[in-house]
């Protein structure tokens, strides 16, 4: 059984480490300690190495708070101090920039974070016939659990709950997956997987052990109320939402400005008080409607929103608007949109990513006609791997 050392943290949650020329990732390890593992052949050159003894801890390494770590999915870093986290987090983001895109940024990162437990205002549960819970590890095998603390207090009462109510000849056995969204006074239940359609009486039923939301779920933010139906996406984070639009948005002013990926308006509407006209684009249904409601109920007429997708759109742009904010999905950009994006070139570009990776490969192609002004990391997913960057770009 191999000894080994951990030199670094990626991307992904694991450590990395090396043995006879070949690299090892080991889960729920921290840089400087020393392992004895376990190892499989992944591919050539690289093993998954499972950890049968720890000989020398880092001093960094805490109790996890949670019961779960480990064997539930969801989080990766419980097992480390949560300031070391975050330096982890903005090392794995310059690492990804520098190795992705070949961007070797030495200016200041600022770090965003906020409450590291009890943040999450949407989660996602699976069944069983008598259980619920999230999936192990490295599996869509389910893991049984009665509560989450990264979860908000209301969802995590509701998992206690809803594991209990699994057990009641009322739930459906053919439901496999739903989501939960919470504005901590209502919940909104969202089916994901069902082999049957789900009948009124299971949300009647529903509403006898949940503070269920009939329909949109209202969502109280940057002094504005969004209207947040099923299938629209909002910011998970419930302590960071206004930090994050604070950091996007910086003192920006001007005449136009364009949000591309603009969900239900988190972004267009606070522009709306800073530019004297904001086009709003977004391709989903959905959200769509919710951003022209949510415009109307604030009482903004200077946003235009645009159902297109943001590849479309730009094509048919022709004069370049002072600012774009862009918050794509974790696919990121691509190689159609940052085309356009250097034809049109806006005086500033912002980007708002979730994946270092695919941030690297846009911002290598985008740095032919921008120039990097600041970059922020936003820790939206404390004791997970996942980051949130926040790019401001000048034309040149």
């Amino acid at each position: 059984m191999p000894d080994i050392e951990i030199e670094k943290l990626v991307y992904g949650g694991e450590g990395l480490a090396r043995l006879e020329g070949q690299v090892v990732l080991v889960p729920r390890v921290l840089p400087g300690e020393h392992v004895s593992v376990t190892t499989e052949r992944v591919k050539t050159g690289l093993l998954r190495g499972t950890v049968a003894e720890l000989q020398q801890p880092s001093p960094e390494r805490i109790v996890p708070e949670c019961e779960y770590f480990g064997i539930c999915g969801g989080c990766q870093y419980q097992h480390a101090r949560y300031s070391f986290q975050l330096e982890q987090k903005r090392a794995i983001l310059l690492e990804n920039l520098q190795r992705q895109g070949g961007l070797k940024f030495e200016g200041d990162i600022e770090t965003i974070s906020g409450e590291p437990w009890a943040y999450r205002n949407r989660i996602q549960l699976h069944f069983e016939p008598g259980e619920c819970g999230f999936h192990r590890l490295g599996s869509n095998e389910l893991e049984a659990i009665n509560h989450c603390p990264i979860s908000s207090p209301m969802l995590s009462d509701a998992i206690k709950k809803i594991s209990e109510a699994v057990r009641q000849p009322e739930w459906p056995r053919f439901l496999k997956s739903l989501e939960l969204f919470s504005n901590e006074q209502e919940i909104q239940l969202n089916i994901l997987d069902s082999t049957r359609p789900i009948a009124a009486r299971f949300f009647e039923w529903s509403k006898s052990f949940l503070p269920f939301a009939p329909g949109a779920l209202d969502y109280s933010a940057c002094d504005y109320t969004f209207r947040i139906s099923r299938g629209s996406f909002f910011q998970v984070n419930r302590f960071l939402i206004e930090k994050l639009v604070a950091e996007v948005l910086g003192d920006e002013t001007g005449e136009t400005a364009i949000d591309l990926y603009a969900g239900v308006g988190l972004f267009s509407l606070p522009l709306s008080r800073r530019f004297q006209s904001v086009q709003a684009v977004e391709r989903g249904g959905p959200a769509v409607r919710d951003l022209e409601y949510n415009a109307v109920h604030a009482d903004i007429t200077n946003i235009m929103s645009v159902r297109a997708s943001a590849e479309d759109f730009l094509r048919r742009l022709t004069a370049a608007p002072d600012l774009i904010i862009v918050d794509p999905p974790r696919s990121g950009l691509g190689k159609d949109a940052t085309a356009e994006l250097l034809r049109v070139k806006p005086r500033r570009l912002t980007i708002v990513s979730c994946d270092p990776a695919t941030l690297a490969r846009d911002l290598k192609l985008l740095l032919e006609g921008f120039e990097i002004a600041k970059m922020s990391l936003v820790d939206l997913f404390p004791q997970t791997y996942h980051l949130e960057t926040v790019v401001h770009l000048m034309a040149k």
